[in-house]
């Protein structure tokens, strides 16, 4: 059998910002085929882009392109295991079957740091030189702290930030790198699964064991008490053709109660709408 997986964007919860007036009622056809067809759902939300590239990446107005970047960073990270293959993880089964617990419950949410979108995104003006077109730079926006990063003339990055993995990991779990709009600290909800990919070159697996360690320590997740609480991390090396800012990258892959919400707004909505015969 093959898995059907899928990666969705859904709107705008605010109806402000939403342009489309019956969003709710393509939201609720689509969550039903979502439902009823597909094997796992990676969900991005178009409010949480939105607060990410505000927020995070300091653009006052993101622009489609921009936030299509973040959602293309997503879905490269979560393919890394299965491109770059390893003795775990090197399949979308193995990578699945420890986050879905029933097959109803496939929504998954994503965590991404350190978040970078290339100079052209920012600032969508393509700049040339005698020689030719510049390589695009990278603005960042780590889980906190400042950016270390220094561009050589070439356009290429001369200093490389070094990230651990503790850090990484611990950030992962933040709200602010979460790409969904759900409130993931509520004394209410807890993780029923978590996926760690980390993505270094130089990473040892002593160093996921302190992560994990110090985490656990710290015990600032909380998990569902019917399963087993642990989080299971799979390393995957950097691509070779493609330059990076940081020494050390992560990419979550959870299955947290508090999807509901999500959910939840989206209901809410259409009946406001449904109430109104429109």
């Amino acid at each position: 059998k093959k898995l059907v997986q899928t990666y969705s964007v859904f709107p705008n919860w605010s109806q402000n910002q939403s342009d489309v007036v019956v969003q709710p009622y393509n939201s609720v056809l689509t969550l039903k085929r979502l439902t009823l067809n597909a094997d796992a759902v990676v969900v991005l939300d178009n409010t949480a882009l939105n607060r990410i590239a505000v927020d995070r990446l300091k653009i006052e107005n993101p622009t489609v392109d921009q936030l299509n970047s973040l959602v293309a960073t997503i879905m490269a990270a979560s393919t890394t295991t299965l491109r770059y293959p390893g003795y775990m993880n090197n399949d979308l089964i193995g990578l699945l079957a420890s986050l879905i617990p029933t097959p109803r419950c496939h929504f998954l949410m994503t965590g991404y740091t350190p978040l970078t979108i290339a100079d052209y995104y920012q600032n969508p003006i393509p700049t040339s030189s005698s020689d030719g077109d510049t390589a695009p730079t990278s603005q960042e926006a780590a889980g906190g702290g400042a950016s270390n990063n220094n561009t050589s003339r070439g356009g290429h990055s001369a200093s490389v930030r070094k990230t651990t993995v503790l850090d990484v990991m611990r950030r992962l779990t933040q709200p602010d790198n979460i790409m969904v709009s759900a409130d993931t600290r509520s004394p209410t909800s807890c993780y029923i699964s978590i996926l760690n990919i980390i993505q270094g070159n130089d990473v040892e697996p002593t160093q996921i064991h302190t992560a994990l360690q110090r985490m656990r320590e710290r015990q600032s997740i909380r998990f569902i008490p019917w399963g087993p609480a642990s989080i299971q991390v799979a390393l995957a090396r950097k691509s070779p053709f493609l330059a990076s800012t940081n020494k050390v990258s992560g990419f979550m892959l959870a299955n947290h109660t508090s999807m509901a919400e999500l959910f939840d707004r989206l209901l809410v909505q259409y009946d406001k709408i449904r109430r109104r015969n429109a």
